[in-house]
């Protein structure tokens, strides 16, 4: 004695399909590296820099990071943290910090 449910499998069909999946949801993620993590630089277009977790340790770079919260608050509109800066600007701040 069973019950069946078409409706429900329908249902459920549909759901699993709108959802991401497991490889779209992690695929961001798993192209950075432990010990690195991902911003958004730029003042129009906006491009995405890979760099090492030892950045936060610079005085610079927490400039940076209260410059961003000051700009977007905790909500960025790319995903991940946003630096308000020119690329440029960026690429010469954080060449100075060494690996």
């Amino acid at each position: 004695m069973g019950f069946r449910l078409p409706g429900i499998l329908h249902v459920k069909k549909n759901l699993l399909q709108s959802l991401p999946t497991s490889n779209q949801v992690h695929s961001k993620a798993l192209d950075v590296p432990k010990g690195y993590f991902a911003v958004y630089v730029g003042e129009s277009q906006k491009k995405r820099f890979v760099i090492p977790v030892s950045y936060l340790n610079h005085p610079s770079f927490q400039d940076l990071l209260s410059q961003a919260e000051e700009e977007f608050g905790y909500d960025h509109p790319m995903g991940g943290i946003t630096i308000p800066c020119n690329e440029d600007t960026f690429l010469d701040l954080t060449s100075q910090f060494g690996l």
